[in-house]
This record gives C-alpha cells, sequence and structure tokens, in this order.
C-alpha cells in the first residue's frame, strides 16, 4: 500500500487559552522583547514542528511479473525492460528458478519529502515448454520411437535445448524405457560450469493401417513363437 505521512498538527493543541504562558504568568517580569519572546518559543517549539513537516518517507515497493522461457533460462543474458518510462537493463541468470525474484532498487514509487524511491521486485514465471519438463536442473522429454527401430535398434534424432542430438537405440529398448544424457538439462544456478542432465523416455508406437502385407509378416512373426 502506498505510503501515507501522517503529520501532526502544530495548531496550538495543548497550549490553548494561553496555559502556561497565559496572563504574564511563568515569564512575566523576564525581561523579554517581543522579538526576543518570538526566538525563544521558535527554538523550542518550532524546530521540532518544522521535523515532523520534514519527515522522510520512503516510497511504495512495486511489484511486477516477468514470463521467460526454458531457452532464456538455459544462459545467463541481459535484457532491456521500461520500468515507468524508464530502460532498464537486467541480468537472467542462468537456471532461474519459477517464482524467483529480483530487486530493482529505487525504481518504485517516489520518497515523500525527499525519501528514498521505493523499490521494483521482478518475479520471473517459467512458462511450460511443449518439448520438455524441469525438474531443478534436469529436463524430462517424452520421445516416441516406432516399432521396428524399437525391435530391431537404430538411431533417433532429438531435440535438446541447444540443437539436435543422435541418440542410439538398442535393440529390444522396451516401451517406458528411460535413458539419460548427461549435460544435456539446464545449467545449475550459481554454480559455474555445472550443468542438468535430460532424461528421455521412450513411447513405442504400434504401426496402425497395416497393408495386407504387412499383415502376413506379423503374422508370420507371430507363428514363429508358437
Amino acid at each position: 500500500e502506498q505510503q501515507r505521512a501522517r503529520q501532526q498538527s502544530g495548531g496550538g493543541a495543548g497550549f490553548g487559552g494561553g496555559a502556561g504562558f497565559g496572563g504574564g504568568s511563568g515569564f512575566g517580569g523576564q525581561g523579554f522583547e517581543d522579538g526576543e519572546f518570538s526566538s525563544f518559543f521558535e527554538s523550542m517549539f518550532g524546530g521540532q514542528q518544522g521535523r515532523s513537516r520534514q519527515s522522510r518517507y520512503k516510497g511504495q515497493d512495486y511489484q511486477a511479473e516477468l514470463q521467460l522461457n526454458l531457452e532464456d533460462v538455459a544462459q545467463t543474458h541481459q535484457r532491456t525492460l521500461t520500468v515507468n518510462g524508464k530502460n532498464v537493463r537486467i541480468t537472467i541468470p542462468a537456471g532461474a528458478e519459477n517464482g524467483q525474484k529480483i530487486r530493482l532498487k529505487g525504481y518504485g514509487a517516489a520518497g515523500m519529502n525527499g525519501g528514498q524511491p521505493g523499490d521494483l521486485f521482478i518475479t520471473f514465471i517459467i512458462t511450460s515448454h511443449p518439448r520438455f519438463k524441469r525438474s531443478g536442473s534436469d529436463l524430462l522429454q517424452d520421445v516416441d520411437l516406432d516399432l521396428y527401430t524399437a525391435v530391431l535398434g537404430g538411431e533417433k534424432t532429438i531435440d535438446t535445448l541447444d540443437g539436435k542430438i543422435k541418440l542410439k537405440i538398442s535393440p529390444e529398448t522396451q516401451n517406458g524405457t528411460r535413458t539419460r544424457i548427461r549435460g544435456k538439462g539446464l545449467p545449475v544456478y550459481k554454480q559455474e560450469g555445472q550443468q542438468g542432465d535430460l532424461y528421455v523416455t521412450y513411447n513405442i508406437l504400434i504401426p496402425t493401417n497395416l497393408s495386407d502385407k504387412e499383415k502376413e509378416l506379423f503374422k508370420a512373426l507371430s507363428d514363429l513363437k508358437l
């Protein structure tokens, strides 16, 4: 909430009706001239009222969200944002987590009576990815594999965050088989040189719309098992 300065009104409260000073009592006969008395009064009370009026208050903090994808946090880089009409460069650290906050000092609301401006807090929102799921610094990926490659073995080209790679598929790979690819995950936050892994789970596709010839071949294979 906007911080509000609540100032006490000098207004003479506590001194009304001449209390303490009325009728010449207390200071009567002390030889104060009008100007001297005024200066004396200000020295005792005026400065305090002035300080009350000049109390400084820090400005309100602002909150904002910045949407990022996994590619954005795959390496440290800078991005320019416009905040209240001003351009500011922020650093997006490699491996930044969803919900992580950074603070931009002085980019909040203006302070009162010369007080410091508030700060801007930016929360990173990492959006879902069409291919990968994140688990800390590791990435998880489901990969479809045709039945023939699963049975006979071969190669499969897959996407990673930094390009395509070829995987060797072992013969007789089962549905749900999981393989680990070291160093193909996200950077570990604030641990330079450390990288997470990519875990690939194979989803074996059963062929459909078989031709008569293909059905005969599958039947022949089935008969061999008898």
